[in-house]
């Protein structure tokens, strides 16, 4: 009932932070920069789809931002996680390890590739995958073999291991990556929401073999539909870009083909709307960082949990997310906020719980449980434009 109570003041709060909105959305783009200038510029050269000087510059921005030595310009995040998969060595009736508290598009890329997801806790205080839980469950579940890790009860190899870091809050990166690599396991970084966050001043995504982020219409920077790879291997860069271009064997006008590829570049318009945005990022950064501890410091006050930053990160917050003491409480402060103009969610259903996916092995999930039952997204969008 204590925190029932706190409804009408945490609305009024939120509020505060947008006066100019009537509805206050989850989380509105802001194009206060070049966006019209470079999309234009774009459609007069009329280099509108794949190919283009925004692809490339985009690319490069990409790369220096994440501290990469390569980027890939894929036509959404989905993609570039399914084709990240495949350049990792995922292949059809192996496993991948995962976290089931993430969007879908998660387990999605990996059913793609035919794998089978199988899935681990998270932290509490990250929302990411846990490295104790991944830690405990292959010392139980999986053997090491000459060629790589074996689950002991299906038989399968585990082809690679992709943990997300949620809501742009870095997951405990670094030691997930020495587990991997003890393991000899691939690591795919699902980068898709912390373009701008940090572990140990290291950006996220540049720690596994490959990261992926995404450029959806709803994320720190957008490019309407985007995503991006990265990686710090020129082999992998070079075939991402093969496989992403319909495989086609670069000549001035033949059209020979030398596997099967994908139709997943990203177009050049989208590319220049990208680079206009990624021209922001750091306003964009500064903004969110500064929403975020006013909603800390706020929600400390009234007793309500707000999922922060671990002391080793930085993160970009592009979700902010409280913690109610249970379901109920959760239910009827989302059907609230809602029915007074202030949008929130809650975290995604549990890929276990949805009828593709719940026959898939998990660790228990105990953490994940808990927080799907508690975690509601607020407001997070930009105030400053």
């Amino acid at each position: 009932m204590e925190q029932e109570l706190h409804f009408d003041s945490i609305i009024s709060f939120i509020r505060g932070m947008y006066p100019e909105k009537s509805y206050v959305g989850l989380h509105e783009p802001v194009f206060c920069g070049n966006e019209r200038k470079y999309v234009l510029d774009a459609i007069d050269s009329t280099y509108v789809s794949s190919v283009g000087s925004y692809v490339n510059l985009f690319e490069e921005m990409m790369a220096k931002i994440t501290g990469t030595r390569y980027a890939v310009a894929i036509v959404n995040g989905t993609n570039a996680l399914h084709i990240a998969l495949m350049l990792a060595g995922v292949t059809r009736g192996e496993e991948v390890i995962t976290q089931a508290l993430t969007f879908i598009a998660t387990a999605n890329a990996i059913s793609y590739n035919g794998a089978y997801p199988v899935f681990v806790d998270v932290d509490n205080d990250t929302l990411g995958m846990s490295p104790e839980a991944l830690s405990s469950f292959l010392a139980n579940n999986v053997v090491k073999k000459s060629d790589g890790a074996y689950n002991k009860i299906t038989g399968r190899r585990i082809a690679a291991c992709v943990p997300m870091h949620t809501f742009g809050l870095p997951c405990r990166i670094d030691e997930i990556r020495q587990i991997c690599d003890n393991w000899n396991i691939p690591l795919v970084e699902d980068a898709a929401e912390s373009l701008g966050s940090y572990y140990d001043g290291k950006h996220t995504g540049s720690f596994g073999l490959v990261g992926v982020f995404s450029f959806n219409g709803n994320k720190t920077v957008t490019s309407g539909g985007g995503g991006a790879i990265v990686t710090d291997d020129e082999c992998i860069a070079r075939r991402a870009k093969h496989l992403t271009t319909q495989a086609k064997v670069p000549h001035r006008w033949d059209f020979v083909h030398d596997e099967i590829g994908y139709n997943f570049r990203m177009p050049n318009l989208n590319a220049a709307f990208a680079c206009a945005q990624l021209e922001q990022l750091d306003k964009f950064i500064s903004d969110k960082r500064l929403l975020a501890k006013a909603y800390e410091d706020f929600f400390g006050r009234i007793g309500v949990p707000f999922m922060k930053e671990i002391p080793e990160a930085t993160a970009n917050y592009w979700l902010n997310a409280i913690l109610f003491q249970d379901r109920t409480h959760r239910d009827s402060f989302l059907a609230f906020s809602n029915n007074n103009g202030v949008m929130t969610r809650p975290v995604w259903e549990l890929m276990t719980r949805l009828k593709m996916f719940r026959d898939c092995q998990s660790d228990g999930l105990s953490n994940s449980i808990w927080i799907a039952d508690r975690l509601v997204n607020i407001p997070s969008g930009f105030r400053s434009r």
